[in-house]
C-alpha cells in the first residue's frame, strides 16, 4: 500500500512541478478585458517578465521589463514565489525518488527512506503554498482594479496561466499530503530484522562433564 501511494505522490509532485515551470513562462497572466468595447483595435497581455500588445492585423509587439527595481512589488514578490516553487518542487521529487521503500537510491535503511519522505512531503506542500499565494494574490490584484469604478487605467481579466497555476498548486499540496499519509503506514509495513540469539557454551560445564567421564574409569 505505502509504495502506492508513494509513486502516486511522485506523479502528482512532478506534473505539479511541471505546470507550474509552465505557469511561469506563460505569456497569459492577465488578458485585457472588451466588457463595454464596441470596436476592438488591440489586445494587451502580460505575465511576469514582459507586457505584449496584439492588433488587428495580427502583428505581435512585447515589451520586456527592463529594470526589476522599477517593477511593483506584487511583480516582484510573484517572481520570487514562483521561482521558489519551483526549486522546492526540484529538491522535492528527488527526495521523493530517494525515499520510496522500491528505490535503492537510499540502500535498506528503511527508517532513514521514511525521514527523507517526510521532507520531501514538506517540500511538495511549501511548492503548493508559493504557487497558491503567487498566483491568488495576483489574480486578487486583477479583479480589485477591474472592479474600482475609480480606475482609469485599462481593466484586465484573469488569464488562462493562473488557471494552470491553481491546478499546479492544488497537484503539490495532494503530492505531499499523500506522501506524509505514506510515511504513517511505515510501522506496519517496514521489514524488520529478526534478532540472532547466540547461544554461547560454558567452558565449565565441558570440563566438569570431562571430569566425570574420567572419573567413571576408575
Amino acid at each position: 500500500m505505502r509504495d502506492v501511494l508513494e509513486v502516486v505522490a511522485l506523479s502528482l509532485g512532478f506534473l505539479g512541478l511541471v505546470m507550474a515551470y509552465i505557469c511561469i513562462q506563460d505569456s497569459y497572466w492577465r488578458e485585457s478585458s472588451d466588457d463595454g468595447s464596441v470596436i476592438i483595435t488591440s489586445k494587451f497581455y502580460a505575465n511576469l517578465w514582459m507586457t505584449c500588445a496584439t492588433d488587428s492585423t495580427g502583428a505581435c509587439n512585447c515589451y520586456e521589463f527592463q529594470s526589476m527595481l522599477a517593477l511593483p512589488g506584487l511583480i516582484q514578490a510573484c517572481r520570487a514565489l514562483m521561482i521558489t516553487s519551483i526549486v522546492l518542487g526540484i529538491f522535492g521529487v528527488s527526495a521523493t525518488l530517494m525515499g520510496m521503500q522500491c528505490s535503492k537510491v537510499g540502500g535498506d535503511n528503511y527508517i532513514l527512506k521514511g525521514k527523507i519522505s517526510v521532507v520531501a512531503g514538506v517540500l511538495f506542500i511549501l511548492q503548493g503554498l508559493c504557487t497558491m499565494v503567487a498566483v491568488s494574490w495576483y489574480a486578487y490584484d486583477i479583479t480589485s482594479e477591474f472592479f474600482d469604478p475609480l480606475f482609469e487605467g485599462t481593466k484586465y481579466e484573469i488569464g488562462g496561466s493562473l488557471y494552470i497555476g491553481w491546478v499546479s498548486s492544488l497537484l503539490a499540496l495532494s503530492g505531499g499530503a499523500l506522501l506524509l499519509l505514506a510515511c504513517g503506514t511505515i510501522t506496519e509495513e517496514t521489514p524488520h530484522p529478526r534478532p540472532t540469539h547466540v547461544i554461547v557454551k560454558s567452558s565449565s560445564s565441558h570440563s566438569t562433564s570431562s571430569h566425570y567421564k574420567m572419573n567413571a574409569y576408575v
